[in-house]
């Protein structure tokens, strides 16, 4: 069975290059990391990571912890994770709090003995006690700002700009907007950029209707309060009750967007798929996954630079759901 020294006398390089492109790839340039890569392929060489593990406390895996794992938001976020973490040779653990911010402590807790690091998404726990939870761990946090924890953020600034300028462009004065739930930071973020932007365009008249479960059964009830309102578009907190409203509405007898324009925020997997097409927020969920990833393996090797919030960028997507009103 070939061994690291034979992967190295392969490449000309030391034992110690090897087992650094093999697990902290972010530390060798990436031609030797490919040379590396190719001889161990070539001759069949398999790192003996339970061994490693006990001799330097280093477990070569890294935990995932997500509010929901059947919201398709966090499946591109997590397929983001698997995927960079894949060739960074790091295995993954997911666990799933289900929105519970109690459970989300019992989950990082026990995750956190198994781990070199973790990546949060969203977290719904205080701050203090779920970082107390993770027992020191290199942690870092996606869409959702801690102080003293590297943090990826969502420009959540930009896409609410993007999304109400678009219907403002279209001629629409009166939008009720469904916001996420009370406890969601994202949510609280948003709606705080709504009502910035309502203060800053008196021409346009924002309905808040309410805070609402992230989930397609969402976007029913915040169909019906929009019709209500007489908004003649409705924006809502993520694509989930976006969809849930595009149902809603069809129910109803209500055409989309010939009686009221539809705009969503994530651009999840299936909103092109939605009848009409959804008009949504797009967010790079895949990339925001594996720049989580990137930015641990940082934290774990004591780069401080890993340190600060990181923004992504946000760009609408203009599709089917979105027109004119029909007495414009």
């Amino acid at each position: 069975m070939a061994t690291v020294r034979d992967v190295a006398a392969r490449v000309g390089v030391s034992v110690s290059t090897v087992s650094r492109a093999l697990t902290m790839p972010h530390m060798v340039n990436a031609a030797t990391r490919a040379k590396v890569l190719a001889a161990a392929e070539e001759l069949g060489y398999q790192p003996n990571i339970a061994a490693r593990g006990l001799r330097s406390g280093v477990t070569n895996n890294i935990g995932l912890v997500i509010p929901d794992i059947e919201n398709p938001y966090f499946a591109a976020v997590t397929k983001g994770v698997q995927d960079r973490a894949r060739t960074a040779g790091f295995a993954v653990f997911v666990a799933d709090s289900d929105e519970d911010p109690r459970l989300e402590e019992a989950v990082v807790s026990s995750i956190a003995k198994q781990v070199d690091g973790l990546i949060l998404a969203s977290p719904r726990a205080d701050e203090e006690r779920v970082i107390a939870a993770t027992g020191g761990k290199p942690t870092v946090v996606l869409n959702r700002r801690f102080e003293r924890t590297p943090s990826l953020l969502i420009d959540n600034a930009g896409g609410i700009d993007q999304a109400l300028d678009h219907l403002r462009a279209l001629g629409h004065r009166r939008i009720a907007y469904a916001a996420g739930p009370a406890a969601s930071w994202s949510g609280s973020e948003r709606i705080r950029e709504v009502r910035r932007y309502a203060e800053a365009h008196e021409d346009v008249e924002i309905v808040e209707l309410g805070n609402f479960r992230p989930y397609v059964t969402g976007g029913y009830q915040a169909a019906d309060l929009a019709v209500a309102a007489e908004a003649t578009a409705l924006f809502a907190y993520n694509d989930l009750v976006a969809i849930g409203a595009l149902e809603r509405l069809r129910n109803r007898g209500i055409d989309v967007p010939g009686d009221m324009s539809v705009v969503g925020f994530d651009n999840v997997s299936f909103a092109e798929l939605t009848y009409p097409t959804l008009t949504t927020v797009d967010i790079p969920l895949r990339a925001l996954g594996k720049r989580g990833v990137d930015a641990l393996t940082r934290h774990v090797a004591g780069d401080d630079a890993a340190s600060g919030d990181m923004i992504s960028s946000v760009e609408l997507r203009i599709r089917q759901s979105t027109a004119p009103p029909a007495d414009h």
